[in-house]
């Protein structure tokens, strides 16, 4: 597939504590940078970088009766973005989860399907019709982000080899996106 102006890159949460040494890991998180990074070498119209950006009290924790554990706290090293992901051809970088009651894995609004990112508007201003999207996890945050992106009218794909999953086999999670319409594809697959 040929990248060019209509399209852009959705890196997902590349983020320390979803690295192996971090909080929340997924396993293998970092064998996808080098990938990620060969992709942000394409001539894509723009390319978003997202990240976790939670309070510290935030909803999905522990103490609030939340299934994960505590992560990309707002402003620490965890939330931080991978030292090794290539972020000079980073157009914008987009924070969710904010908000202390509800959880966002979509990188386009939280999972109550209110309070937009604003990503949305930002890829239509630039004549974005198509995303490519890959990063962490493969079965939670990058999933949910490229559903809602074919729910908003965006042609989807997404890169499998530069994504990692945190408790469903990769595979399984393609099979699941490629019967809802996303079109599976490896990082050999995109060129300039």
């Amino acid at each position: 597939m040929r990248i060019g102006p209509q399209d852009a890159l959705i890196i997902v949460d590349v983020q320390n504590d979803f690295l192996p040494h971090g909080r929340l890991p997924v396993a293998d998180g970092d064998r996808i940078i080098p990938v990620i990074n060969q992709l942000s070498s394409l001539p894509f119209q723009a390319i978003v970088a997202t990240q976790d950006w939670h309070p510290a009290d935030h909803c999905s924790f522990p103490l609030q009766n939340g299934p994960w554990p505590v992560h990309c706290v707002q402003s620490t090293q965890g939330a931080e973005l991978a030292a090794l992901l290539r972020l000079d051809t980073v157009s914008a970088i987009v924070r969710k989860g904010m908000a202390q009651g509800v959880d966002s894995y979509s990188a386009f609004f939280d999972n109550d399907g209110q309070n937009p990112t604003g990503l949305k508007g930002f890829l239509q201003e630039r004549g974005v019709t198509r995303i490519v999207v890959c990063g962490l996890a493969y079965d939670v945050c990058v999933s949910h982000t490229t559903l809602d992106g074919m729910v908003l009218g965006f042609e989807t794909c997404v890169v499998e080899d530069a994504s990692a999953s945190a408790l469903q086999p990769c595979a399984d999670v393609s099979a699941a996106l490629a019967a809802k319409g996303v079109r599976i594809m490896q990082a050999q697959d995109l060129r300039g």
